[in-house]
C-alpha cells in the first residue's frame, strides 16, 4: 500500500501568485493521470486516503485552491472563473492534453465548469458529493446565507480562533462526521489548513473572501449549477448516504437527481453506502470506492489516444 505521504509538492505562477501542488507519482512512468480538485475549504490533502488507495497505478495531482493552504496568498480575483483556470495552469504545467479530473464538493463543480467549457481537455470526469445542483431553500435569496445554510460549519471556523494546533485538532474531533473517522490523513490534512500566528495561536489558512467568492458563485450562476449535464465527457457521479454533519439524508439521493435533470443516459451516478460528505473521500469504504472509479476512468480511455502521461515537473524556486 503506498503511504500519502509520499509525493512531491511545487509551485506554478498563475494569475495573481503561485499556485501550491502535489504530486503522488505512479510505480510505472507511462501512467496515466488525474487531477484532484478539493472542496471549499479544504486544501490538496484531502485526497491523502484516496493517493493512498490508488496505490501508485495513476499519477496523481492535487492542487490547493486559491486563498487556501499553501495557495492561500495568491491575489484575487478569487471565485470559479478563476478556479477553473487554475485548473488548466496545471494541466498545461504537467503537460497534459487531456486529463481525467476528479472533483469533491466544490471541487466537483468546479471540474465539471472546466469540462463544459474545455471539453477539449478532458477526457472524463468523477464528481465526489458535488457537481449536480444543490436544493436550496426556498424563501432565502440571499448567497452568503445560503452558502451559511449548506456549508455553515466551515464558514463558521473561519471566525475562530484556536489556543495551538492542538485545540485545531480537537475543535474538528467534536464534528460529528469525523466521530468515529479520526485517522492520520484527516490529522495531516487538517495540518496543512493551520496557520499559526505571532502569538502562537492558530487559524484556519482559508482567506473567507475566496471562500464567499467561490460560494456566491457557486449558488448565482447557472451555468456552473447546469455544467454536469452540459459536459459532453463520460461522467460519474459519487454520492453520500449522510450528510456534511453526518445527518441521515445527504446533498443527494435518486429522485433528487432526476429532479435536476441529470442525464442517467450519460451520467452513472451511484451512492456510497455508509459514507457522509467526508468520509467519502477518507479512509475506507469511500476512499477505495473513489480511488476505484478513479482508475477506472484514467485506465480505460473513453475518446482515443491522448497525451495523459505528466512528466515530473519542475520545481519552482
Amino acid at each position: 500500500m503506498a503511504d500519502f505521504r509520499d509525493f512531491e509538492e511545487y509551485q506554478i505562477p498563475v494569475r495573481g501568485g503561485d499556485l501550491a501542488v502535489l504530486r503522488w507519482a505512479a510505480a510505472d512512468p507511462g501512467a496515466p493521470t488525474a487531477v484532484l480538485v478539493h472542496g471549499i475549504t479544504a486544501n490538496a490533502l484531502a485526497w491523502a486516503a484516496v493517493a493512498e488507495a490508488v496505490d501508485r497505478r495513476v499519477n496523481l495531482v492535487a492542487l490547493d485552491l486559491r486563498g487556501r493552504a499553501y495557495s492561500r496568498d495568491i491575489a484575487s480575483p478569487w471565485g470559479l472563473d478563476s478556479d477553473v483556470d487554475d485548473v488548466v495552469a496545471v494541466l498545461d504545467h504537467a503537460g497534459l492534453d487531456r486529463a481525467v479530473l476528479v472533483g469533491h464538493s466544490l471541487g466537483a463543480f468546479i471540474v465539471c465548469t472546466l469540462a463544459a467549457r474545455y471539453p477539449d481537455r478532458v477526457e472524463s470526469l468523477v464528481a465526489v458529493d458535488g457537481g449536480a445542483r444543490l436544493p436550496l431553500v426556498s424563501g432565502i435569496d440571499d448567497p452568503d446565507k445560503l452558502l451559511e445554510l449548506t456549508v455553515g460549519p466551515a464558514i463558521r471556523k473561519l471566525h475562530m480562533t484556536f489556543a495551538d494546533g492542538e485545540a485545531y485538532l480537537d475543535f474538528h474531533r467534536e464534528h460529528p462526521s469525523f466521530i468515529g473517522h479520526w485517522s492520520p490523513q484527516l490529522v495531516a490534512y487538517l495540518g496543512r489548513d493551520t496557520l499559526w500566528l505571532p502569538d502562537g495561536k492558530v487559524v484556519s489558512s482559508c482567506i473567507e473572501d475566496a471562500i464567499r467568492a467561490d460560494g456566491r458563485q457557486l449558488i448565482t450562476d447557472d451555468f456552473i449549477s447546469e455544467a454536469i449535464n452540459t459536459a459532453t465527457c463520460p461522467v460519474t457521479l459519487l454520492y453520500a448516504e449522510r450528510g456534511i454533519l453526518n445527518q441521515p439524508h445527504g446533498f443527494y439521493d435518486d429522485d433528487m437527481l432526476t429532479a435536476v435533470g441529470i442525464d442517467r443516459a450519460r451520467v452513472t451516478a451511484r451512492l456510497i453506502s455508509d459514507t457522509n460528505h467526508y468520509t467519502i473521500i477518507g479512509p475506507g469504504v469511500g476512499a477505495d470506492t473513489v480511488a476505484a472509479e478513479l482508475i477506472r476512468h484514467a485506465e480505460h480511455k473513453q475518446h482515443g489516444p491522448a497525451n495523459n502521461t505528466a512528466a515530473p515537473p519542475e520545481v519552482a524556486a
